[in-house]
């Protein structure tokens, strides 16, 4: 039998959570093993190309889950190296110092750290993946106006963007950034900002194509996670294992781990174990002009309104060809077009509350092995109430603007921004993760992806799990420099 091989440390996952740990962690000299169960992107155009992407979804996942009422279903998620950020809108925010609090009205529990204990790691963040600023251009700087003319609440603010300068001067990409994967590298993605620089580290080994079936307990410990079993049988073994595979993905790993080993009532958090999964509520809006659109990054500001203080508006970075598949399914298609030409898409978000009925369930006998997401809406009134008021304003603010409006909700199947199913928190049977990022009740068992986030906020989480796993990965280094091998 061949022997596991062996590590300081093990990652599940090279999204954002997890590309920015191995960049941390190996740049300390760690010997990591970095694993993602898809495979590097191609680099031949089609990730740039629309009728892939959009219409044949080719580099979308096909893994059928279930909704709470048994349906079944495909949520939209990537495998691949570098993960959703190689096809995120890469916007780069920063969440408010008030989001750090807890705020009861809107079911929205507190961090274990402060916003202050994070900022550091905001700004190494925003470094490394060359974070900017672009001008608005002329088509949106004339909406701007017409809003603050007819709609005064409405705020604006330059949106801090994960893309190269020269973006401009590449139309092709600059039109297709906003749920396209870059080939030139101009979109600072996961695998682009943190994984790239690596690749002469031979300390670091990025296995793609490895889907991690289980973790492994040690033989006289099972609080102690020592390894984990590939899909293809192989065992790897670490002194630290980190979870990063998204917030739908790693909860399941650990749930069959303490489901298997009969720990549920063991370890403090179990039971917490895949609750509080948010979303964002999100709805896409097209405003309709009597003139042609030209704008070419497009998504350049930010919108908020004190009235409506969990939400956001951002303008998508949709050029006329995708905002017209936005367009009602009874349109006729070159009508469709021809008004997607016209057309200004916004991108509508709010802080969903967090409810331990809305989770993500392992697969089981009674599913046929299915997993389930169980997310009930009517859960979190506050958050559904706001965002109805944000859609019916902003599309009547658009309205006086001299834009025809017209509104369609992302449904279960958006999971762009899914968080929250392994909570950071100080309670240990309410929260799953510490404020170091380590499981309560476990033995280096670490998580840095968009599950540990106990707050949506309003705004897109990225940013923040960039600089939550910076900032784990460096106390889990100090950890493991000072304890023996």
């Amino acid at each position: 039998m061949t022997a596991p091989e062996s590590y300081d440390v093990i990652i599940v996952g090279s999204g954002a959570g997890g590309a920015a740990a191995a960049f941390r962690l190996a740049r300390d000299g760690l010997r990591v093993a970095l694993l993602e169960k898809g495979q590097p992107l191609p680099q031949d155009g089609s990730t740039l190309d629309f009728n892939q992407v959009v219409h044949e979804g080719v580099f979308k996942s096909r893994e059928p889950w279930l909704d709470r009422n048994g349906r079944r279903f495909a949520p939209e998620e990537h495998f691949n190296l570098g993960g959703k950020t190689k096809w995120y809108g890469a916007a780069l925010l920063r969440y408010g110092r008030h989001e750090f609090e807890a705020d009861a009205a809107h079911q929205c529990p507190g961090w274990p750290i402060s916003y202050e204990e994070l900022e550091p790691y905001y700004e190494q963040a925003e470094k490394l993946l060359d974070v900017r600023q672009f001008d608005s251009e002329a088509d949106l700087e004339r909406i701007e106006r017409r809003l603050a003319r007819c709609a005064p609440p409405w705020e604006t603010n330059a949106l801090p963007m994960g893309l190269a300068a020269s973006i401009v001067a590449n139309p092709l990409e600059a039109r297709h950034f906003d749920g396209f994967a870059s080939v030139a590298r101009l979109k600072a993605d996961a695998e682009t900002a943190f994984l790239a620089p690596l690749r002469e580290l031979a300390n670091l080994t990025v296995q793609t194509g490895a889907a991690v079936r289980e973790l492994i307990g040690a033989a006289t410990d099972a609080t102690t996670i020592r390894g984990v079993v590939l899909e293809d049988g192989r065992e790897l073994h670490a002194r630290a294992i980190v979870l990063a595979a998204g917030a739908l993905h790693s909860p399941r790993l650990l749930q069959r781990y303490l489901d298997a080993h009969r720990l549920n009532t063991v370890v403090p958090c179990a039971n917490a174990v895949g609750r509080n999964l948010k979303y964002h509520l999100l709805t896409a809006v097209v405003g309709i002009s009597t003139t042609s659109m030209t704008d070419l990054i497009r998504k350049t500001r930010l919108l908020t309104n004190p009235k409506l203080p969990h939400s956001s508006v951002q303008p998508l970075g949709f050029d006329g060809e995708l905002i017209s598949t936005l367009m009602p399914d009874f349109l006729p298609r070159p009508l469709a077009r021809l008004l997607g030409n016209r057309a200004y898409g916004f991108f509508l978000q709010t802080e969903d509350g967090a409810h331990a009925e809305n989770r993500v369930i392992a697969g089981s006998d009674a599913t046929q092995g299915l997993p389930v997401i169980d997310y009930d809406v009517a859960r979190i009134p506050a958050a559904a109430a706001e965002h109805r008021r944000l859609v019916r304003s902003f599309k009547l603010d658009l309205l006086r603007a001299g834009l025809l409006a017209f509104s369609e909700r992302v449904g279960l199947a958006g999971t762009a921004h899914v968080s929250g199913t392994l909570s950071a928190g100080s309670d240990p049977t309410r929260s799953v993760v510490d404020s170091r990022g380590q499981v309560h009740g476990m033995k280096s068992l670490y998580v840095v992806d968009g599950s540990i986030l106990p707050r949506s906020s309003r705004v897109n989480p990225s940013l923040t799990i960039f600089a939550w796993s910076l900032r784990a990965a460096e106390r889990l280094a100090a950890d493991l420099r000072t304890s023996p091998s």
